[in-house]
């Protein structure tokens, strides 16, 4: 199978580990580009998710849990295989709020997988990557073997 189909794969497992998390199916999060080791999602803006209506600007949760997700589906995109992952740390530095009315991004990379701890990095943005809402670092365990994993289930 060529580069392009592993990335067609990479974006079926994510759309389903995506889909296996409630609260990001609720959002409307989706991954939106996959590569190795790499992870692109974004979520739309809704009024229902503005966090001060004063300024229709999404909450805060939301982008936490956008950068959770994406960086997430990374480390996963990384594996040679499925794997379930647990978010062991994640900090996030917010830079600017997002504008109201669009769609933010996340864009994560694992750049480092050992036998049980991944490691993430994240940009979050609306139109200009390089014009960051957020930045964050996470490490995620890796599901011990035989464990059932996150795209396929527990059944």
């Amino acid at each position: 199978m060529g580069q392009q189909g592993d990335d067609a794969q990479r974006l079926a497992t994510a759309r389903r580990f995506f889909d296996t998390i409630p609260h990001s199916t609720v959002l409307g999060m989706e991954p939106v580009a996959v590569g190795e080791g790499c992870l692109t999602a974004r979520v739309p803006y809704r009024p229902e998710l503005v966090g001060n209506p004063v300024t229709g600007v999404i909450h805060g949760g939301v982008i936490t849990t956008l950068v959770d997700q994406t960086s997430g589906g990374a480390v996963i995109a990384a594996l040679d295989r499925p794997q379930a992952v647990a978010t062991l740390d994640l900090r996030i530095d917010y830079m600017r709020p997002a504008e109201p009315g669009e769609v933010v991004y996340a864009h994560a990379e694992c750049y480092k997988v050992t036998s049980q701890i991944a490691f993430a990095r994240c940009t979050v943005y609306q139109q200009d990557f390089r014009d960051p809402i957020a930045m964050s670092m996470s490490t995620f365990m890796r599901a011990a073997e035989g464990e059932p994993n996150l795209t396929e289930g527990a059944g």
